[in-house]
């Protein structure tokens, strides 16, 4: 698919955009959450970023969240002083700016009339604006307190570090000086004059100042060749400046002329993260690991109150809970270290005793200057189960339906690994407790035994994010831990059950339904070992791979036809454009139960498979998700396949899609499929897969597959690779606005 940008403003829309037809469920955090920001005019509104495309928002503290989406990676947020409700966010190649705090978003670099289009040519799909203009990479921003059209922005162009300043909000931009020594903050003076502002500009490992009209550039702290993390607050009218090393915390109290090392209580911390108040530069917090003190190494955030010349640890654990820090459920389910010390702080401009970081699975919030802590990302219900307020950030492959008990329901996810709900989706609990640790990781899938009411089985492994070639690059796949778990009792508890299966990412399992309940055939595809079979309800796996490539085949999934014909995905070796050779992905179909496969042409250009469909009333119809190949500019040959000769010949039936993750069908109705994606859309068709219509509403850019509600077929489940499970309108929702207004996001064939 090809995203252009039809230059057109959306009239009549204002106000919280967020379809309400839709929902986002799951115990909430999971995955690194990043630049936490507080309004300095109303720290009622917060922000936050993760790496998986999806940025928060909070009109409450953070008692509660909206996920808003602009399809690439938030790197930061800045306000305007002079207007509560304007917020810009950086990406790595564009700004945006909200006028209505965050509700909905306009592109502001480059100019929107100069960008010729929106190109997605990578195994992940990133976004990428092509534009007309002579652009580079925003690094810093900031916004004249007097003037709102008046914006300050570090930026890297040309292989050199810039200031660069517009005057018309953002429109044009004028070189204003080159930074030597580069620029990652940039803080502005707010006592100074209006038409000759202080700035400050902190770079890899020193400040530059304007002044008066003139630049100086301070030394460096002794030995530091690189921040990790600055800050910078005032005090009395003056700068404070705070940096961090990895191993050491430095002060300024002159503007970056001169540094102070300032030490924490303990011996040998490893640093992290430095916020402090921007009306309050005395106050600082400080994130630091390993930090020892007797015999004992310690995590947390450290606290000074005098400018760096003491600190007092607030938040304090080792491989013990922290009394003062009231957690969701990642501590209780993984230990206090799982979340690691945190990436990011953030410091309230007029409260220095409201702090918020951010760590590999939570946000958490103090609001009394750190003698206690409260994860934000999770409430917990009157049943033991938690739920999501909002901040998701897990990455999920299927939803599954206990079949004696429509209550009880999963997700299986990455990271956090299976998910139980026995209270009809309200509240969550961790399901993987009596899992093998090292395969507590990730979920892949999940089935339950039509006729015997208790048991199932599962697919898990510590390793993650499969198919995708990142976890491959360097290894062999053969090195992989894993296997299959059942379970007796509604998947409450697990034993393994893998004999004669060798450890292995199990990425996917197939129940034969027609199999005899005392004796049931299951297969699993293992990745970089093929596929396995059992004949005994799983108690023992042999490998059947005859005619399947014998070295390292990377099984990934299994699908069986109304004349119960198996077919498996081979996914693709390789992201790059190759094409014809060893490392494309392949289709495999066997009519002998596994006995022996054969290779099924894949459709001319197409070499990454990712997922096979049939349709239950004509075995000879297939639908095929295919993964786009890099190309010049836009990927090709992805999307969605339809054989109605069982795979002789192939038609592209969604092209505008180049990255579909999978296609399902509704068993309720098969003329129904859906379809799934990394280009912010899912899709869904009424004729058989002859045409599609994007569902309004999901915008994840990120998506996996659609799963039908199977207890209201008005409703459909939507997994992501990052953002949780969406649950909404199986039509879309036409009311639905978009988080993006100008550019609007247009899709054209």
């Amino acid at each position: 698919m090809r995203i252009v940008f039809a230059l057109v403003l959306l009239a009549g829309m204002a106000g919280a955009l967020r379809n309400d037809a839709w929902e986002i469920i799951g115990p909430g955090g999971g995955g690194a959450q990043f630049f936490p920001a507080i309004n300095p005019r109303n720290p009622q509104d917060v922000y936050v970023a993760c790496d998986m495309t999806g940025a928060y928002v909070s009109h409450d503290g953070g008692d509660t969240w909206r996920m808003f989406n602009l399809g690439q990676v938030a790197k930061g947020f800045f306000f305007d002083p002079s207007a509560a409700g304007t917020i810009y966010e950086r990406t790595a190649e564009t700004l945006w700016r909200s006028t209505d705090r965050g509700d909905t978003w306009r592109l502001v670099y480059p100019d929107p009339a100069s960008v010729t289009g929106v190109f997605e040519n990578s195994d992940h799909a990133e976004t990428e604006i092509a534009s007309s203009a002579d652009t580079g990479q925003i690094q810093a921003l900031a916004v004249d307190p007097a003037d709102s059209h008046l914006l300050y922005a570090v930026m890297r162009r040309h292989g050199a570090t810039r200031l660069f300043t517009s005057k018309d909000w953002g429109r044009t931009w004028q070189h204003s000086a080159d930074l030597e020594g580069g620029g990652r903050w940039i803080a502005i003076d707010p006592q100074s004059p209006r038409d000759d502002r202080t700035l400050y500009v902190i770079g890899e490992n020193s400040v530059t100042v304007r002044k008066a009209g003139s630049w100086r550039r301070g030394p460096a702290p002794s030995g530091v060749s690189s921040f990790l993390d600055a800050d910078l607050g005032f005090t009395g009218g003056k700068p404070l400046i705070y940096a961090v090393s990895s191993t050491a915390v430095y002060v300024s109290d002159d503007g970056g002329a001169s540094w102070r090392e300032s030490s924490l209580p303990g011996r040998l911390p490893d640093l992290r993260a430095v916020s402090t108040s921007a009306h309050h530069g005395e106050v600082a917090y400080l994130s630091y690991s390993r930090l020892i003190i007797g015999s004992a190494r310690f995590f947390g955030v450290a606290k000074t109150t005098d400018a760096g010349r003491s600190w007092t640890l607030v938040w304090k654990e080792s491989d013990q809970p922290a009394a003062n820090i009231h957690d969701g459920w990642i501590t209780a389910r993984f230990g206090p270290g799982w979340g690691e010390n945190p990436l990011n702080l953030v410091v309230a401009a007029d409260d220095p005793n409201l702090s918020i970081a951010t760590d590999m699975g939570r946000t958490l919030r103090t609001r009394d200057g750190g003698k206690t802590w409260e994860g934000l990302y999770s409430r917990r219900l009157e049943d033991g189960s938690t739920t999501t307020t909002g901040l998701d950030v897990t990455t999920n492959y299927g939803v599954f339906f206990d079949p004696f008990d429509s209550r009880r329901r999963f997700i299986a996810y990455t990271d956090i690994g299976l998910f139980r709900s026995e209270n009809g989706g309200r509240g969550w609990l961790s399901a993987t407790e009596t899992v093998p640790r090292d395969w507590t990781n990730t979920t892949y899938w999940l089935v339950f035994d039509p006729k015997v009411r208790g048991r199932a089985w599962a697919v898990m492994s510590g390793v993650h994010d499969l198919p995708r070639p990142k976890m491959w690059r360097h290894t062999s796949p053969a090195t992989f831990d894993g296997g299959v778990v059942t379970s007796e009792d509604g998947a409450r508890t697990w034993r393994v059950s893998s004999q004669g299966m060798p450890e292995t990412a199990a990425s996917h399992i197939l129940l034969d339904p027609s199999s005899p309940e005392n004796a049931r055939v299951l297969y699993v595809t293992g990745f970089g070992r093929g596929v396995f079979k059992s004949t005994d309800g799983g108690r023992f796996w042999k490998l059947n791979n005859d005619g399947l490539p014998q070295h390292e085949p990377f099984a990934w999934r299994l699908a069986q036809g109304p004349d119960h014909a198996l077919y498996v995905v081979l996914a693709r070796r390789s992201e790059d454009s190759s094409y014809g050779t060893e490392t494309d992905g392949a289709l495999y179909r066997s009519t002998d139960a596994a006995a022996h496969w054969t290779r099924i042409a894949l459709p001319t250009g197409v070499n990454g498979p990712d997922g096979i469909a049939i349709d239950p009333r004509d075995p000879a119809r297939l639908y095929l998700a295919a993964w786009g190949r890099p190309s010049t500019q836009q990927a090709v040959s992805g999307g969605v396949w339809v054989s109605s000769d069982r795979g002789e010949t192939w038609r592209n039936t969604l092209s505008r899609d180049q990255y579909v993750y999978d296609v399902t069908l509704d068993p309720r109705n098969p003329d129904i499929l859906y379809a799934c994606g990394f280009t912010s859309s899912a899709w869904r068709s009424t004729d058989r897969g002859e045409t599609w219509q994007r569902i309004r509403g999901f915008n994840f850019k990120w998506g996996h597959r659609v799963i039908p509600d199977p207890l209201d077929p008005s409703k459909i489940y939507v997994t992501t690779y990052g953002g949780s499970v969406w649950h909404g309108p199986a039509a879309g929702d036409p009311q639905a606005g978009e988080d993006i207004v100008t550019p609007k996001v247009a899709y054209s064939r």
